[in-house]
């Protein structure tokens, strides 16, 4: 007999039928006549109980075996339950135990437990209710992305980790090396009279695998331009990384992005995009995984299904950031972080306008260059207050979601924005080059896979919407 998943036997399952199912043991309970188990396979947030009577053969040995995180397969007979919340449990015809856990020292007895100790075990933490219910949203959401841009004809590309180029202008970078580091090349200026502004101590990378100095991707950005350019609509889906000292419930130094790239589109339809890509994402995890989000919306945070509602339902309003400088210095609120124009608004303005202003999402549009990146598109329009077109989308309960921009597609604008922001463009060569054929307007966006799953399951801190996150000093697993 080919094993069943639980979730298809709870959904669908009929009393009197034969089933197998394999699992971990969530609870067991003993009478003088029966045993009670309650099995987990990972399909569902609940459990298939399993009745297992005296008649089993070698019943003693069996349930002797048998505790908390035992893992087993049970062959039996589905009946109708008369437990109250449950529909089906199953008869035992035959018990197989293929694993036992200690119950004295099993970590995960049945009890609640904190976060920050879940953490400590996060090879065992999966099988929680919780964790669990995070990893079957989170599988949820990578398909939907997966299907959203499929469905629109974007092709899924492949960005390089390992870069030479800081899309981002930082320096937050994860630097990459083959060398010995207790042993590093040196520039010896001597033999290289031509290098300049180098001393003994400096490396010679040189002599380092690939030949220059090399760091973990920040963004797939720049490389999706390259393939926007010739295959129209695309998009990147992978991990990045950034070296930033923040130990906070907000930052990870290894996440996700989800980034389309889009030729022939301006900042308006970049927008239109990003709208309609929350929606479906959205509705599709509310369709496919409803007992879970139930379970956010009771246990972790009851405004998880409003907040959800809200991107579904709500024509996202679309401002200005002058417009939305002006919302904030005119209301009452008093800002921890003061508000004029010019400044990069935090998460705190963000929230206000998403929540207490408009109550819905808001994008923000046409933010001043100052505080921008280098290939966002300067503005037309000739002002005092330059500004580029750029679009941050900014949802209730959790602030910025996504952020984007419509590329500078004009060689000569774009190297002067290069050298203002103290970057060579002889190092952006190629991405000039794009430029220099056949270029076109272009936008996109970034959305952080993390932030979006910490938004749809309304989880307090970002480290538990991933199986092993990486933050500062923590790099276990």
């Amino acid at each position: 007999m080919n094993p069943s998943r639980i979730i298809e036997l709870l959904r669908s399952g009929e009393a009197n039928q034969s089933a197998l199912v394999q699992g971990w043991v969530r609870t067991k309970r003993e009478s003088k006549e029966l045993t009670f188990l309650e099995i987990n396979d990972g399909s569902s947030l609940k459990g298939l109980q399993i009745i297992v009577g005296k008649d089993l053969p070698d019943y003693a040995d069996i349930i002797k075996q048998i505790t908390t995180g035992a893992s087993i397969a049970v062959a039996g007979q589905l009946v109708d339950s008369p437990a109250k919340g449950q529909r089906i449990e199953m008869q035992a015809d035959q018990v197989t135990v293929f694993g036992t856990a200690d119950a004295e020292q099993y970590p995960l007895q049945k009890k609640r437990h904190s976060f920050e100790f879940l953490r400590t075990i996060a090879h065992l933490r999966p099988r929680t209710n919780t964790l669990g219910a995070v990893f079957r949203v989170r599988n949820a959401c990578a398909y939907a992305i997966h299907r959203f841009f499929q469905e629109r004809g974007f092709i899924w590309v492949h960005t390089p980790i390992i870069t030479a180029s800081d899309c981002e202008g930082a320096g937050e970078m994860f630097a990459v090396t083959a060398m010995d580091l207790a042993n590093v090349a040196k520039v010896d200026p001597k033999a290289t009279p031509n290098v300049a502004n180098q001393s003994s101590q400096s490396v010679d990378f040189s002599q380092d695998f690939f030949g220059k100095p090399t760091f973990l991707t920040v963004s797939g950005q720049l490389e999706a331009e390259i393939m926007a350019m010739a295959f129209s609509n695309v998009y990147t889906f992978g991990p990045t990384f950034r070296a930033e000292n923040s130990n906070t419930s907000r930052h990870l130094a290894e996440f996700w992005m989800i980034e389309p790239e889009m030729a022939f589109c301006d900042l308006e339809g970049d927008a239109d995009l990003a709208e309609a890509f929350l929606k479906y994402i959205f509705s599709y995890v509310l369709e496919n995984c409803p007992e879970d989000m139930a379970f956010f919306q009771q246990r972790i945070n009851d405004q998880v299904m409003s907040n959800a509602e809200k991107i579904i339902n709500e024509e996202f309003e679309r401002i200005s950031y002058t417009k939305a400088i002006e919302i904030l210095l005119a209301s009452s609120k008093q800002f921890e972080f003061p508000v004029e124009w010019g400044i990069d608004l935090q998460s705190e303005h963000e929230r206000y306008l998403a929540e207490d202003h408009f109550q819905k999402p808001v994008i923000i549009m046409d933010y001043p260059a100052g505080i921008k990146a280098f290939y966002m598109r300067l503005s037309d329009e000739s002002t005092d207050k330059q500004t580029v077109r750029a679009m941050d989308v900014i949802a209730p309960g959790i602030g910025e979601i996504i952020g984007g921009s419509q590329r500078e597609e004009r060689l000569d604008i774009l190297e002067a924005r290069l050298k203002a922001k103290g970057l060579d463009p002889e190092e952006y060569w190629w991405y000039l080059d794009l430029r220099r054929y056949g270029t076109v307007p272009h936008a996109g966006f970034g959305l952080g896979f993390e932030r979006l799953v910490q938004f749809m399951t309304g989880m307090s801190n970002i480290r538990d919407v991933i199986p092993f996150p990486r933050s500062p000093q923590n790099a276990e697993f």
